[in-house]
């Protein structure tokens, strides 16, 4: 079974932005998806709190999983190494679309520790930089909630008069929140993305040691 998991971050990607990226790698590689979960817990949430997460996971061992980068799993060092554990345990082959790499069991040390080591160098980057919204990113939305549903009525070909019916919601303002979000686009994954030759390479040469 095939999985997508999108967590937004403020200090990273928006949900749709994430979507964008993963359907365009799907569709590339030519991998369909079964399952998206996007998770609108705040990134404050502990693991253990995310009980949603975990149990969703533990449902679907033995998966591919889809992700945009490291930090969708956690932004918490302790949480995400307990989280990788648990996803390698239960035999997950999980694709990191950013960077064309596929985590599994089999796996070098090397690509795993690269992988935590970028999310290192992120979020000390994040403590020095000026608080507030990251240049180019998008606020969230109220419309954020149907974001699944949204994508599926696109993909089923609904107008936007028949999603508004059916989420209850203003025509105006859903329209306003699909063509602000690109939504058409991410539903059928127009964003194609270069693949390096040494993906892995790259990843592990981005691990910064203390001088």
């Amino acid at each position: 079974m095939v999985l997508a998991y999108i967590r937004p971050d403020k200090n990273f990607l928006a949900a749709h932005e994430q979507l964008q990226h993963i359907n365009a790698y799907a569709l590339v590689n030519d991998i369909i998806i079964d399952d998206e979960l996007v998770d609108h817990t705040s990134q404050n949430k502990r693991l253990e709190d995310r009980t949603n997460v975990t149990k969703y996971f533990q449902a679907h061992q033995e998966s591919t999983l889809l992700v945009y980068d490291v930090w969708v799993l956690s932004t918490d060092m302790e949480d995400l190494i307990q989280m990788v554990s648990c996803l390698m345990k239960n035999n997950y082959n999980v694709h990191f679309v950013k960077h064309s790499v596929i985590m599994s069991q089999q796996s070098s040390a090397m690509l795993i520790l690269g992988l935590m080591d970028q999310l290192r160098q992120k979020m000390q980057a994040n403590a020095k930089r000026v608080i507030g919204r990251p240049k180019g990113s998008k606020s969230s939305s109220k419309f954020d909630v149907y974001i699944n549903e949204v994508l599926q009525y696109i993909k089923e070909g609904k107008s936007v008069s028949e999603m508004a019916r059916l989420l209850s919601v203003s025509r105006s303002s859903l329209k306003d929140y699909i063509e602000s979000r690109e939504l058409k686009q991410v539903a059928f994954g127009s964003l194609v993305q270069e693949v390096s030759e040494n993906a892995e390479e790259v990843v592990i040469n981005t691990i910064v040691c203390p001088k």
